[in-house]
C-alpha cells in the first residue's frame, strides 16, 4: 500500500525512491510485525484469559506438560493478523505471489482455527476430523498448484539441490508434488508445535532462509549468476518473508519458556502451507527438506512410531513421538531440547545456503 501511495510521488520528489527497493520495504516490513507482536501481545493474551481460550493438554502426554493446561492458546491470530497488516501495508499488491501467499496463509489459518475451536468447545485435545481437515487443506493446495500449473509464466520444473543442471520437468504431475509440498509441510509444522517456542524457532529460521532465496530468484541478474530458476515477480516474496520473520520473533518473545501463550493449530496449519507455498513459488521445492529438517525429522518419527507400533503389535521405537517428547522423557530439560533443535536449524538453514555455491 506505500509502494502505491509514495513511490509515484519519486516523480516530483526524489527521496521517494527509495519505496521501490524490495530490500527496503523488506525491512520495514519486518520491523513492522515484529512491533505489531510486541504491542498487541499483552492485550490479546489477557483477552484470551478473559474469554478462558485455553490449552487442553493430551492425557498421554509428558506429565510435565499437565502443569501448561489453560494457557491461552489461538496466538496463531497475532501471527497472522501482524503478517497480513504488514506485507498489505510494504508489499506491491499488483503482485500476484504476494496474493496467492496472503490467500494460503489466511486459508490454513481458517482451518486451524476450526480445528481449535472445536477442540475448546468439546473440551478436549480432539478438534476438527482428519479426514475433514485434510480435504481442506488439499482443496487449498490444489487450488495454488493447479493456478500455477496454468500459468504459462511459471514452469513445471523441479530444481534438485547441489545440481543446477538437473531440473526434472514434471508437467501435470507438478499439480500433485505442489500438493503434497504444501499440506506436507502445514502437518509438519504442526506436529512440531509441542514445545514452547519449538515450533516458531525453527519456522522463524525458515522464513529468514526464504526471504533471501525469494529475493535472489526474483532478481534476474543474481539469478543467472548463482544458475538457479529465475521467477518473475518472486522477489516481492521478499517482504513477506521478513514479515513472517518479524512477527515469529514477536511471537517467539511470549511463547518463549514458560510460554505465556501457544500458537495453537491456527498458527502452526498457516505457518506450515506458507513454508510450503514459499517453496514452491521460489522454485526451492526439495530444499525445504533441507532448511525444515526439523519438521521433517517430526514428521518421519511419528511416521515410523505408528507404522512400528502396528506391526510389531505393540512395539515402539522412541519412547514417545514426536521425537521431541522422547528426548523429553530421555532427561533433556524441555527448554535445552527447545535450544538445541534452533541450534540444528540454523545449521540446516547454512547448509541450505550453501546448495548456492555447491552445485
Amino acid at each position: 500500500m506505500i509502494y502505491h501511495l509514495l513511490y509515484p510521488l519519486s516523480a516530483t520528489y526524489s527521496y521517494f525512491n527509495v519505496f521501490r527497493y524490495i530490500t527496503l520495504r523488506a525491512i520495514y516490513a519486518t520491523i513492522t510485525a515484529l512491533v505489531i507482536c510486541f504491542i498487541l501481545g499483552p492485550w490479546f493474551i489477557e483477552k484470551l484469559r478473559n474469554l478462558q481460550i485455553g490449552q487442553h493438554i493430551r492425557e498421554d502426554g509428558p506429565g510435565s506438560h499437565l502443569s501448561k493446561k489453560g494457557t491461552p492458546t489461538m496466538g496463531g491470530i497475532l501471527i497472522i493478523f501482524s503478517v497480513v497488516a504488514s506485507t498489505l501495508l510494504w508489499a506491491r499488491l499488483d503482485n500476484v505471489y504476494t496474493w496467492i501467499m496472503l490467500v494460503v496463509t489466511v486459508g490454513f489459518a481458517c482451518i486451524g482455527f476450526a480445528d481449535d475451536y472445536l477442540k475448546l468447545r468439546g473440551l478436549s485435545s480432539k478438534g476438527l476430523s482428519g479426514r475433514k481437515r485434510l480435504a481442506a487443506e488439499f482443496a487449498l493446495a490444489l487450488f495454488v498448484g493447479f493456478f500455477l500449473y496454468l500459468n504459462p509464466n511459471f514452469s513445471s520444473n523441479v530444481t534438485i539441490p547441489f545440481f543446477k543442471r538437473i531440473l526434472p520437468d514434471l508437467g501435470w504431475g507438478y499439480v500433485v508434488f505442489a500438493v503434497f509440498v504444501i499440506v506436507g509441510a502445514a502437518n509438519a509444522v504442526n506436529l512440531t508445535d509441542g514445545l514452547d517456542g519449538l515450533a516458531i524457532g525453527p519456522a522463524t529460521i525458515c522464513f529468514a532462509t526464504y526471504l533471501l532465496f525469494a529475493y535472489f530468484a526474483g532478481n534476474l541478474k543474481i539469478a543467472a549468476y548463482l544458475q538457479i530458476p529465475y521467477v518473475a515477480g518472486a522477489g516481492e516474496l521478499t517482504v513477506f518473508c521478513g514479515a513472517m520473520a518479524g512477527a515469529g520473533l514477536g511471537f517467539l518473545w511470549y511463547n518463549s519458556y514458560p510460554a505465556q501463550i501457544f500458537m495453537g493449530d491456527v498458527g502452526s496449519l498457516s505457518l506450515g502451507g506458507a513454508l510450503g507455498t514459499l517453496a514452491i513459488l521460489t522454485k526451492q521445492e526439495i530444499l525445504l527438506a533441507i532448511v525444515g529438517g526439523i519438521f521433517v525429522v517430526e514428521t518421519v518419527s511419528v511416521i515410523f512410531q505408528v507404522g512400528w507400533f502396528k506391526m510389531s503389535h505393540g512395539k515402539r521405537i522412541f519412547r514417545m513421538a514426536p521425537i521431541h517428547h522422547h528426548f523429553e522423557l530421555n532427561g533433556w530439560a524441555e527448554p535445552k531440547v527447545i535450544v538445541r533443535f534452533w541450534i540444528v536449524s540454523i545449521i540446516l538453514a547454512l547448509l541450505a545456503l550453501s546448495t548456492l555455491k555447491i552445485r
